[in-house]
């Protein structure tokens, strides 16, 4: 089998993916939130045009899968008529702003996306992967998740962190954009073929001493699915929407938006749990504890089934389980307490690792791991 190819970059608009069943193309909602007109769009272009799935990524964007490569042009047109892409494909591509998914209207981490989003033609070209996090709630949500310069509350106001150090750099509203654009000069002069992202190129090149000398607040529990202030909060098992049941959930209910998170939930704004739908709704599903990506035939690099095995074996791992079609690990950033990878068409077992982990077992076969011989007990 031929070893995986680790792309620099992620699919976006104009710049799609080609995997083994078509196109993947990104869409990334402006303040992690899509009107209901938006939501019911995309729904019918991901039926009209795709596989009929919507996939919530790790940055809380969305990805369509199996897009003719005849029908690109059609896809920008539809998303360019919801309001779901910038006109120019240089700020489309910048716009990696990784957003707190409970904001309000007024609030501080509104107002500084917004302000965010307005200079987007001001910050330097950096890595395609390079993105953005404004989490300024009560407490920060977003420290595990994927974002280069980080946009937090400390105990005295608002602070500017580069990610991976545990401090960052006091700032104002007023002071926070062109801070930002500061740092990311900073990064841009400092890259290298092997550091392209804020926390590998800060190990090897030292901050300025201010940047790094005040803590944020400390980091706030993840959300859960179930009732939440601002409506319901649904989760979806590896990150999968069927279009058509969203747009039922949306249509039955009227609700007039929702807003996507990088943890595989949706908030339904204004909405209670919706009953009898594929959305997962209780907390305690162990669903909720297994990331597993398309895998094969999907997916190129895979050499196994991925989600069949995943959803089969989650009642049986007693905490988090990752199941990989291939040693690049794309589903999960971390370790997970059963890690399965694919390989040559057999699973690798890591006990407590990554993909990237030498495996305590190989050579397995799915009627091995549901047998539960090489589970931990």
């Amino acid at each position: 089998m031929r070893a995986p190819q680790i792309k620099d970059w992620c699919p976006g608009a104009y710049r799609p993916m080609m995997a083994a069943d078509g196109l993947v193309i990104r869409i990334r909602p402006r303040l992690a939130r899509l009107t209901s007109v938006q939501a019911l769009g995309l729904c019918d272009i991901a039926e009209g045009f795709g596989q009929g799935f919507l996939d919530l990524t790790n940055r809380a964007n969305l990805q369509l899968r199996g897009v003719a490569e005849g029908d690109h042009g059609a896809v920008l047109q539809a998303l360019g008529e919801l309001d779901l892409l910038d006109a120019d494909p240089a700020l489309e591509a910048r716009r990696n702003i990784l957003v707190s998914p409970f904001w309000r209207d007024g609030d501080v981490t509104q107002r500084l996306t917004l302000g965010l989003l307005a200079h987007l033609a001001d910050l330097p070209d950096l890595p395609a992967k390079v993105g953005f996090a404004v989490d300024c709630g009560p407490q920060p949500l977003l420290n595990g998740d994927s974002a280069d310069l980080r946009v937090e509350q400390s105990a005295t106001g608002l602070i500017l962190r580069a990610d991976g150090m545990p401090k960052g750099r006091a700032v104002t509203e007023a002071t926070v954009i062109p801070s930002l654009i500061d740092m990311a000069e900073w990064l841009a002069a400092h890259v290298t073929p092997s550091c392209r992202r804020m926390a590998a190129v800060a190990a090897k090149t030292p901050l300025p001493s201010d940047w790094c000398a005040v803590s944020p607040l400390p980091k706030a529990a993840l959300p859960q699915v179930g009732p939440h202030l601002g409506g319901a909060l649904v989760g979806a098992a590896f990150g999968q929407i069927e279009a058509a049941a969203l747009a039922q959930v949306i249509l039955a209910q009227d609700i007039p938006a929702i807003r996507v998170t990088p943890w595989r939930m949706v908030l339904l704004e204004g909405a209670q749990l919706p009953v009898q739908s594929p959305f997962v709704t209780d907390p305690e599903d162990a669903l909720m504890r297994v990331d597993a990506c398309p895998g094969a035939p999907f997916c190129p690099s895979s050499s196994v089934e991925t989600r069949e095995i995943a959803r089969r074996l989650a009642p049986q791992i007693n905490g988090t389980l990752h199941v990989s079609g291939c040693a690049k690990g794309c589903a999960r950033k971390g370790p997970a307490d059963v890690t399965l990878v694919g390989r040559d068409g057999f699973f690798d077992l890591v006990h407590k690792g990554t993909p990237a982990d030498a495996a305590d077992h190989s050579g397995l076969t799915p009627k091995d791991l549901l047998s539960g011989a090489t589970l931990p007990q």
